[in-house]
C-alpha cells in the first residue's frame, strides 16, 4: 500500500507548488494569493521504486471557528488523520510566526511523523535560515525551494525512508472519470459528498467555494470511479479575478479529460444560457453526459413542470442524455445518477463491429437517401468504427463532401438508436474514395 504524504501549513507558504513538484504535474492551482487551495487535493508520485500518494490541503488556520476558513481547517484535519507522514511547510522569507507554533503543536499531538519543510530557501544559507525553526519542536528543518526543486528530493527521501520499496509496479484502476459541472452554487460539491458518504469537499452556501478541479477516487458496489468536483462556470463577463479565470480553465480541462460529465442545474432557477454553454462545451469535447436537476425537493409542482419545459426548450440538443430529478443534500435520486453514468460510459466506450455498422448504414440510407448535389447524389457504401469516447463512425463512399449537416445529424441519431447508445454523442467522419482518373489525363 502506498504511503500517504500530507502537506500542511498556513496560507501562502507554497504547499500547492510543492504538491505539483512531488506529483510532477500542474494539477494544483498556484498563485501569490492566500487561501487559493480549499479542498484536499490528491495526486500520485514516485521516487525510484517507491510510489506514494500526496495530499495538498488548504491554508491551515485552526484558531478560526467559522466561515469558509473554518471549513478549510476541517478539511486539513481530515487529511492529517489519514496521513502516514506529515510535511509541515513554513516560509523562510516570512520567518517563524505565531501561527506556525499553533500548527506545530497540533501536528505533534496527532501522533503522526512530521517533517518540517522550510520553503522558499533558494539562494540562501540553509543552516542560517533554518535555525529559528528548531523552536517548533518538529526536528531539523529541511530547507527547500518547491518552485526550483532545491532540496525536494532529500525531503522525499526522508519521508519514505521507513517504507519498503514496491516489488513491482501495480496497475491502478481508476474507472470512469466523472466530472461534476455546472454554474456556481448548484450543489456540485454537495453531490460529491453525498456520493462519497463524507464531507470530502467543502460545500458552502456561497458561490465560488470550489476553485480547483478536485479528483477523488472512490468505489461503489464494487465499481471504481474517479469523481472530479469542478469550479462553477460563470458567464465570461462575470469572470473578474485572475484566480477565477484559472478556475474556469481547470474546469474546462476537467471536462475534456473526463469520460462522463454530470451537468447539474438548479430546479429553483431558470435554465440559463450558461447551462446551455456548459452542455455545449461537453458535447464539443465529445463527452458522455448525464443531467441532474438538483433541489427538486425544494420546488412545487408548478415549478417542476416549468423546469421540465425549460429543459426541453433550452437543452433540446441533449436528447441522448438521461435527465434525473435529485436532491443532493437529502440523497434522493443519487443512485440513479450513477446507473446512468455507468450506461453512458459503456456507450461511450462501446465496440461496434464493421459488418453491423455497414448493415445499419445501408438501412439508414434505404429509409432516407442523402439529397442530391447538382447532378450527383453522395454514395455511402460501408462503415467502420474509428474511435471511442465518443464513438466515431467512419463512412466510406463517393462525393461525401456534399453530404449536408442535417443528413449527418440524421445518421448520428440513427446509429445511436440502432446500437442503443444512451448518454453519449456520436461522431460521423466521411472518407471519399479517390477517383483514379483525376489528374491522370483520362476521363
Amino acid at each position: 500500500m502506498k504511503p500517504t504524504l500530507v502537506i500542511v501549513g498556513r496560507p501562502n507558504v507554497g504547499k500547492s507548488t510543492l504538491f505539483n513538484r512531488l506529483t510532477r504535474s500542474r494539477d494544483a492551482l498556484v498563485a501569490d494569493q492566500p487561501g487559493l487551495t480549499r479542498d484536499r487535493h490528491y495526486g500520485h508520485g514516485r521516487l525510484g521504486n517507491k510510489p506514494y500518494l500526496v495530499v495538498d490541503t488548504g491554508g491551515f488556520e485552526p484558531q478560526v471557528k467559522d466561515g469558509i476558513v473554518h471549513e478549510m481547517a476541517r478539511q486539513a484535519e481530515a487529511a492529517i488523520a489519514e496521513a502516514d507522514v506529515l510535511v509541515f511547510v513554513v516560509d523562510v522569507r516570512s520567518g517563524l510566526v505565531p501561527q506556525d507554533k499553533v500548527i506545530a503543536d497540533l501536528l505533534r499531538r496527532s501522533g503522526r511523523p512530521v517533517l518540517l519543510a522550510a520553503n522558499k530557501g533558494e539562494g540562501m544559507d540553509r543552516a542560517v535560515v533554518g535555525a529559528e525553526f528548531h523552536e517548533l519542536g518538529c526536528g531539523a528543518p529541511c530547507v527547500i525551494s518547491a518552485a526550483h526543486g532545491e532540496g525536494v528530493r532529500e525531503l522525499v527521501d526522508l519521508a519514505l525512508e521507513s517504507f519498503p520499496a514496491a516489488s513491482e509496479p501495480a496497475d491502478e484502476v481508476h474507472g470512469p472519470r466523472v466530472a461534476i459541472a455546472g454554474r456556481p452554487n448548484v450543489g456540485k460539491s454537495t453531490l460529491v459528498n453525498t456520493l462519497l458518504g463524507e464531507e470530502r469537499v467543502i460545500a458552502f452556501d456561497m458561490p465560488g467555494t470550489t476553485r480547483d478541479a478536485i479528483e477523488i477516487p472512490f468505489e461503489r458496489n464494487g465499481k471504481a470511479y474517479t469523481l472530479i468536483d469542478t469550479a462553477g462556470l460563470r458567464r465570461k463577463g462575470r469572470v473578474f479575478e485572475t484566480i477565477e479565470k484559472f478556475s474556469v480553465i481547470k474546469t474546462l480541462q476537467a471536462v475534456e479529460e473526463a469520460n462522463v460529465v454530470v451537468l447539474m442545474v438548479d430546479a429553483t432557477q431558470e435554465i440559463s444560457d450558461q447551462d446551455a454553454h456548459i452542455a455545449g462545451f461537453a458535447i464539443d469535447a465529445g463527452r458522455a453526459l448525464v443531467v441532474a436537476v438538483n433541489k427538486w425537493d425544494a420546488v412545487d409542482e408548478y415549478r417542476r413542470e416549468r423546469i421540465k419545459l425549460d429543459i426541453s426548450r433550452k437543452l433540446n440538443f441533449l436528447g441522448f442524455a438521461k435527465v434525473h430529478n435529485v436532491s443532493a443534500l437529502k440523497g434522493q435520486g443519487i443512485a440513479a445518477i450513477l446507473n446512468s453514468v455507468d450506461r453512458a460510459y459503456a456507450a461511450a466506450m462501446a465496440k461496434l463491429s464493421t459488418p453491423r455498422l455497414t448493415r445499419v448504414l445501408i438501412a439508414a440510407v434505404e429509409k432516407q437517401t442523402p439529397p442530391r448535389h447538382g447532378a450527383f447524389r453522395p454514395k455511402l457504401r460501408y462503415a467502420h468504427q474509428g474511435g471511442s469516447n465518443p464513438p466515431v463512425v467512419v463512412i466510406h463512399g463517393t462525393a461525401l463532401e456534399h453530404v449536408p449537416s442535417s443528413y449527418t445529424r440524421y445518421l448520428e441519431r440513427y446509429f445511436l438508436e440502432a446500437f442503443k447508445l444512451q448518454g453519449t454523442p456520436l461522431r460521423i467522419h466521411y472518407k471519399t474514395a479517390r477517383n483514379p482518373y483525376v489528374d491522370s489525363g483520362r476521363s
